[in-house]
């Protein structure tokens, strides 16, 4: 009896010593998140994370790619970020921010298993999914693009919308790819301006434009027309023959973040297979290969995907969005 109470003595003294310490590792707090991702799907990532890690309280900023980061320049500025979390379309915006030294490495990141170079080598960012830039048409259009060259035909004058590079990330990292493609070029883009191609603030405006018919083609990113179409929009997506650029919608922890421990948690749950499988639920194509892709997307070995230099496209964004605010307008 008397060694029962003391092995039940020590036992306790184990889990009491144990709760303090489980309650350390537990992230909680306040975290605050910057996303370009769609209101309803940034609402449903924070409740899955937040199903997760139930003591952590998370607020959130959405917005484009760019606003974001006028907002976080500001923030800056005046020496008061208040992001701990980016979470945005592009590795150009990332790369910037790592140049900047404003990202904080997690070397202890669970990227086993991703492609290689959808991380950075360095761990300051990752990739989350897989979103490809290709063409929408309206189902009533009369001709059916299937490459990049053919919005630039006659036959589609004036009737061709895309978002504009100097308010999405998505369209930036498109354009830096496309004028350095030797196919297509500066000169790509100068066909469309002559053709009356419109340019719209965010794929948004291009997905409204051509579902409502007002345009009957337009460049948008996958899963926004994808999941249209599977609601009963009136478009189709074609993924061009001649590639599809991608971007990652790659997450990353400011190294000004007041809750580090939290931000971690954030990154670990975009990254584990319930993250994954999240961002397939929301309709777009996981980072990891091992998680299924959702419904509507084709298999991955058959979409071809354009090569991106990142730092040569960083190292000419400013140029390239001065040139192409010249041709079609701000």
């Amino acid at each position: 009896m008397i060694f029962r109470r003391s092995v039940l003595a020590a036992a306790g003294l184990v889990l009491a010593a144990a709760a303090p310490l489980a309650a350390a590792q537990s992230p909680a707090g306040k975290l605050v998140l910057y996303t370009s991702q769609p209101q309803a799907d940034a609402q449903a990532t924070i409740d899955a994370f937040r199903k997760v890690h139930p003591g952590v309280e998370v607020s959130f900023t959405r917005d484009g790619t760019t606003q974001l980061m006028n907002k976080l320049r500001a923030e800056f500025t005046a020496g008061a970020p208040q992001a701990d979390v980016l979470f945005i379309a592009d590795a150009m915006t990332m790369e910037a921010l790592k140049k900047d030294k404003r990202l904080l490495a997690y070397p202890e990141a669970r990227t086993e298993g991703f492609p290689v170079g959808a991380h950075d080598a360095d761990k300051t960012y990752f990739a989350t999914k897989l979103i490809t830039t290709g063409i929408v048409v309206n189902k009533a259009a009369p001709l059916r693009p299937t490459r990049w060259a053919d919005l630039a035909r006659p036959e589609l004058k004036g009737q061709l919308i895309m978002p504009s590079p100097l308010y999405s990330g998505a369209a930036a990292i498109h354009m830096g790819v496309l004028t350095r493609t030797p196919a297509l070029g500066w000169g790509y883009y100068e066909q469309l301006a002559k053709n009356g191609t419109q340019s719209a603030r965010g794929n948004g405006a291009v997905l409204e434009a051509v579902a409502g018919g007002q345009k009957l083609y337009g460049v948008l990113v996958d899963f926004m027309a994808i999941r249209a179409a599977q609601r009963g929009s009136p478009i189709d997506f074609v993924f061009p023959e001649d590639g599809v650029t991608v971007v990652t919608e790659p997450v990353a922890i400011l190294s000004s973040t007041r809750n580090p421990a939290a931000a971690k948690a954030f990154v670990d749950f975009l990254l584990s297979p319930d993250g994954q499988g999240l961002a397939a639920q929301q309709g777009m194509m996981p980072a990891h290969p091992d998680v299924a892709a959702p419904a509507g997307f084709p298999k991955l070995a058959t979409v071809k995907m354009i090569p991106a230099d990142i730092a040569a496209i960083l190292a000419g964004d400013e140029q390239d969005k001065e040139r192409f605010a010249d041709l079609f307008g701000r």
